[in-house]
C-alpha cells in the first residue's frame, strides 16, 4: 500500500516520533484550540473574500464576513460548541477581526485575482510514497511564474528558525514542480500576528534536498513502524503538548500500540 505524507505529519515526526506516534497512528484525541479556531475562521474570511468581484474586496466586506462564517463554524463543528463555556466571543472576534485588518495593511486584494484558494495538491513521488498538502492561495501571473501564498496567525519565525518554516512551503512547491514541470518562482507566508512578510524564490536544487529530506523522513517513520520504536524528543514544544500524561519524558506510559494492519499501516 502507497503510504501518504503531508507537511503537518512530516513536522510532527521531526519534532517528536512519538507525537507523531500519538496523532497518527494511535489518532488520540487533543483538546481543541481557541487559537487554532481562530486561524481556521480567518482563513475562512479571506478564501471569502477572494470569491467576490475585485472591486468589492474591503476591509468592510471583510468585516461583513466574519460573524456569518463564526455562526457557521458554531453550528457544524464539535470542538468549537465544546469550547463556546469558556470563550468571550466578543473578544475573539474582535481579535480575528484584527488580524483580518492586518491582511489588509499587508496587501492589496482588489488588484490580482487568485487562481487557486485553498487548494489540495498531490504527487507520487515514488512508487511508495505519496505527498499531498492544501495551499491557501496560488497566484499566477500573466506571464505563467507561480507563487505560493500561506497565511498564518500566529508570528513570524525568530532570526535563525525562517528555514524551518519554509518547509512546508518547500514541500508544496516540489508538488507543483512534480506535476507541472516548473518550479514556483516565489513562496510568500504573511504572518497576520506581527504584519510580517518572508519570501523565498526556490531553485530546482532546494526542491531536490526538499525530496530528498521527505522521503528520508517516509523512511524512517517506516522504520518506527517496524520496529515499534517511537522516541521522545524533549524540547519547548513540549510546554504545549496534549500528551504529558501518557509521555516517558513525563513519567507516563504510551498505550499499547495498534493492531500492524490497522491504522499505522499506512502514513497519514
Amino acid at each position: 500500500m502507497i503510504a501518504t505524507l503531508s507537511p503537518s505529519r512530516a513536522n510532527d515526526y521531526l519534532n517528536c516520533p512519538l507525537l507523531y506516534r500519538f496523532r497518527t497512528i494511535d489518532k488520540l484525541p487533543e483538546p481543541p484550540s481557541i487559537d487554532a479556531i481562530r486561524g481556521t475562521l480567518v482563513h475562512s474570511v479571506l478564501e471569502k473574500l477572494f470569491t467576490f468581484p475585485r472591486a468589492e474586496r474591503s476591509l468592510l466586506l471583510a468585516e461583513s464576513q466574519l460573524l456569518p462564517l463564526w455562526s457557521e463554524m458554531k453550528e457544524s463543528r464539535s470542538d468549537v460548541q465544546e469550547l463556546l463555556p469558556k470563550m468571550n466571543e466578543e473578544e475573539f472576534l474582535l481579535s480575528g477581526f484584527t488580524l483580518v485588518k492586518r491582511y489588509f495593511d499587508l496587501e492589496d486584494p482588489t488588484i490580482f485575482e487568485p487562481a487557486e484558494l485553498e487548494t489540495h495538491v498531490e504527487v507520487a513521488l515514488n512508487e511508495h510514497l505519496l505527498i499531498h498538502g492544501y495551499i491557501d492561495r496560488l497566484d499566477i501571473a500573466p506571464t505563467g511564474e507561480i507563487r505560493i501564498v500561506d497565511y498564518k496567525t500566529g508570528k513570524a519565525p525568530g532570526i535563525g528558525f525562517e528555514e524551518k518554516s519554509f518547509f512546508q512551503m518547500k514541500f508544496y512547491a516540489l508538488i507543483l514542480w512534480r506535476t507541472l514541470g516548473k518550479v514556483p518562482k516565489r513562496l510568500q507566508m504573511i504572518f497576520l500576528g506581527d504584519g510580517k512578510v518572508l519570501t523565498q524564490d526556490p531553485s530546482e536544487d532546494d526542491l531536490l534536498r526538499t525530496q530528498t529530506k521527505i522521503e528520508k523522513i517516509a523512511s524512517d517513520i517506516e522504520e518506527s513502524k517496524k520496529s515499534g520504536k517511537w522516541q521522545t524528543r524533549k524540547s519547548r514544544l513540549c510546554d504545549w503538548c496534549a500528551h504529558q500524561g501518557i509521555c516517558p519524558e513525563f513519567g507516563g506510559t504510551p498505550p499499547p500500540l495498534p493492531n500492524e494492519n490497522g491504522p499505522n499501516s499506512i502514513t497519514n
